[in-house]
């Protein structure tokens, strides 16, 4: 294609460098098509913010437009987008009010959020008609989180003269459209949202755009009491069922074991590391609530001597902090919920899932936080929980994923985040309880370093935290290219077997306690948590479930379900599915 004079082969006035290249095929695809509306998901980090403003800066020179509105999620982000549009000479107002409904003549435009638009629908529909409009709405699958929300976009922006769709994220699968999203039949007659423009994580991180994400993952034991008395427990990553799963899950998230602190002190270790190459590097605590958010940062400070920056909510004063922290040198943020999307703080190098959402929506937007590459050969550390549904989505990271509606059944994507936040419900509604009635009480928890997970893969073995064993995965160098990582980590495994080999021969040395048999319990665990591991291994060989993998070697070689089978009926399936792997 012949580009016209007109068209921008740089950034636009006011930044520093070119367009990369997958933002000037995205603008050129914009132009041909010359369509109303234009649908672009690329990976979180990849740079939207610029391209979109690319393209305001080009339609305004062009004579096209007049005024330019952005849609995004959060307060937060409305100063983010005016920020970022100041800077490419384009004036927008992140403090337009739905009460004071008139932009001033000295600002091209405003940046305003779904919520504003849901309550008032009118006032957004009278400043686009009152000027050529270019719309912009960021994360747009925020507009079919409500049919009612959507119903205000389409009244609200219908007069715009064109509007530019952004995703950073898998759209979700449900009965509510997008609006102005495209949709047709797939095979089966399902409505699936057609994307003009796509830039993957996988070549994003090809072209040097995002980091690697190394995902560090953390089984455990725990033990816990259902709010009818019964005491319960189980290892994180067993073949469990969602209730058991989601109450092992929700035990372990509890800062008053021991699995918390223990992996916070393995983050921040992992955080030392990193900033030693990358002085200001700093690490995100994703939490549930409040309370544990709390919990989590004093947890920290015990830790590193250093308090923490804490975020709870969309507020002015949170944002102010965030935008501290992005700025500053600091060691740790802790947040609830917010800073999962479209938050800015390039910096971030660690981060610890410690919250109970399990979308892959929710997941995208968080890992998308430390993806973002600043300097060649960084990379990010995400320290997840062993639960079956993050495992899955963190071996398929940035999968592609449309929006598909008429769905017969509802989207299976893993763990029902219904009990678990009927589960903190419950919590919060303990008080109010008679001393007579049971609530859920987390009991104890241990933490045990389980492997690395990267590009679909699972590297290292079982190890305490603290360990020689684990330190080989915690202290990976803090640069590395992605081309090295794979070996790196191949390295570090058979690394981690020698030191294991080494220790279990000093403890033989080391007289009679050592070779004294353990006891049953812990037996059992260790038994259950290999079998977990070849079980994993097993099911990305084949492609099956891990409960299917289960189910047969149950059928095969006879006994209950793991939680229940013996020693003897553990080894007789480990051996079985060695011999399988080997073969």
């Amino acid at each position: 294609m012949v580009l016209s004079p007109s068209y921008p082969q740089r950034a636009p006035r006011g930044t520093a460098g070119r367009l990369r290249a997958w933002q000037q095929e995205a603008l050129d695809r914009f132009f041909d098509a010359d369509q109303k509306n234009f649908l672009v998901a690329a990976t979180p980090g990849a740079g939207k913010t610029t391209y979109a403003l690319t393209v305001a800066r080009e339609l305004r020179d062009r004579g096209e437009i007049d005024r330019i509105v952005v849609v995004c999620p959060t307060e937060h982000l409305k100063t983010q987008w005016a920020d970022a549009a100041s800077r490419v000479s384009i004036r927008l107002d992140p403090d337009f009010k739905n009460s004071l409904p008139v932009l001033s003549r000295h600002y091209h435009g405003a940046v305003v959020t779904y919520a504003q638009i849901a309550v008032k629908s009118e006032v957004h529909r009278r400043l686009v008609e009152q000027a050529r409009t270019l719309v912009i709405l960021d994360e747009v699958h925020h507009g079919g989180d409500a049919l009612s929300w959507g119903d205000a976009i389409r009244d609200a922006y219908a007069p715009a003269k064109r509007r530019l769709l952004l995703s950073g994220t898998p759209f979700r699968s449900d009965d509510a459209p997008i609006p102005f999203v495209e949709y047709t039949p797939d095979e089966k007659g399902a409505r699936t949202s057609i994307t003009d423009y796509s830039y993957g994580y996988d070549r994003a991180l090809a072209d040097g755009v995002v980091r690697p994400v190394l995902f560090h993952v953390y089984t455990g034991h725990m033990k816990w009491r259902t709010r009818m008395g019964d005491e319960l427990e189980a290892n994180l990553g067993q073949d469990n069922t969602k209730d058991i799963t989601s109450q092992a899950w929700r035990t372990a998230l509890d800062p008053r074991g021991e699995w918390m602190p223990a992996v916070l002190k393995s983050a921040d270790q992992r955080l030392t590391e990193i900033r030693a190459h990358i002085p200001d590097a700093g690490g995100l605590v994703i939490a549930t609530d409040q309370t544990n958010a709390r919990a989590y940062a004093a947890i920290l400070h015990e830790i590193t001597g250093q308090r923490p920056t804490i975020v709870l909510s969309d507020e002015s004063e949170a944002s102010r902090r965030i935008e501290q922290f992005s700025e500053n040198t600091t060691r740790w943020m802790v947040a609830v919920r917010m800073v999962s999307e479209g938050v800015d703080v390039p910096r971030l190098a660690v981060g610890v899932y410690a919250t109970s959402s399990s979308t892959p929506l929710f997941f995208a937007q968080a890992i998308g936080r430390f993806v973002r590459a600043r300097r060649k050969g960084e990379a990010a550390s995400v320290f997840l929980p062993q639960v079956p549904v993050l495992m899955a989505l963190a071996h398929e990271l940035e999968k592609q994923r449309d929006h598909v509606l008429d769905r017969g059944e509802k989207d299976a994507d893993g763990l029902d985040d219904s009990l678990l936040d009927a589960a903190e419900r419950e919590e919060k509604a303990s008080d109010e309880l008679t001393e007579e009635e049971f609530t859920f009480e987390a009991l104890g928890s241990t933490a045990h370093f389980d492997s690395v997970v990267f590009d679909g893969q699972q590297f290292g073995q079982l190890a305490e935290p603290g360990s020689e064993e684990e330190l080989e995965f915690i202290g990976l160098p803090g640069l590395l290219e992605p081309e090295a990582v794979h070996d790196l980590l191949m390295q570090r495994q058979a690394r981690q077997s020698r030191h294991r080999r080494v220790r279990e021969a000093r403890e033989e040395k080391d007289g009679v306690e050592s070779s004294l048999p353990a006891p049953l319990h812990r037996t059992l665990k260790e038994q259950r948590q290999l079998l977990n591991s070849l079980v994993g291994v097993y099911a990305r060989q084949t492609g099956d479930a891990h409960g299917q993998v289960h189910a047969w070697l149950r059928r095969s070689c006879g006994g209950p379900a793991v939680a229940q089978a013996t020693v003897a009926q553990l080894q007789s399936r480990i051996d079985f599915l060695r011999k399988r792997l080997h073969s």
